[in-house]
């Protein structure tokens, strides 16, 4: 059995914030607090942490550490790896902040979006056949199919542009719309 020599120090007050920060966060977007905390843990560390150690740093309890290991390696943010001279596995968090949030997006695409598109699609077929349906609820849903569906395009288009030209876009903000038309289209 490998002996467990260190012992975890006392984090830096700015890493304890964003840690808890983190977590918090996580909460509000549908994720386990500890989940979240791990993830944080892990992306600010600058080396790979085995699950003993996390859970000695953030005093969770090491069955919750690698059920949240496991949570975090299925979303592909972190991914074991190899420490000579060790036999505990050792986790590493994704660092590049645009692969990190394209995962996050493809993931919550694929619980979300796509059974939402998946359902709206059934309800527009359904309506069409149903005269109890009114026009406006009937219009409601295809007016809210269309635009996932459009949102789901726009998502798929975006994966292909390269990270540096997503940001240049995200910093023009508001001042693209003037490279678009000035006349509505019809």
């Amino acid at each position: 059995m490998t002996e467990i020599t260190d012992i975890p120090e006392k984090l830096p007050v700015a890493v304890e914030r964003f840690i808890l920060h983190w977590g918090d966060l996580g909460g509000q977007w549908g994720v386990n607090r500890s989940v979240a905390q791990i993830h944080a843990l892990l992306y600010l560390s600058d080396k790979p942490l085995a699950a003993e150690e996390i859970a000695a740093t953030l005093g969770i309890a090491r069955s919750n550490v690698s059920t949240s290991l496991k949570e975090l390696s299925g979303w592909n943010l972190i991914r074991r790896v190899p420490v000579l001279g060790e036999r505990r596995d050792h986790f590493v968090a994704e660092t590049d902040l645009w692969e990190m949030v394209t995962r996050i997006a493809a993931g919550r695409k694929e619980r979300e979006i796509d059974p939402a598109i998946a359902a709206l699609r059934t309800c527009v077929a359904q309506a069409e056949g149903d005269p109890a349906i009114g026009a406006v609820a009937s219009r409601r849903l295809k007016a809210m199919l269309d635009f996932t569906e459009t949102m789901d395009r726009w998502h798929s288009q975006m994966l292909g542009v390269p990270h540096a030209t997503l940001a240049k876009l995200i910093r023009l903000g508001s001042r693209i719309v003037r490279f678009l038309p000035s006349k509505p289209e019809s």
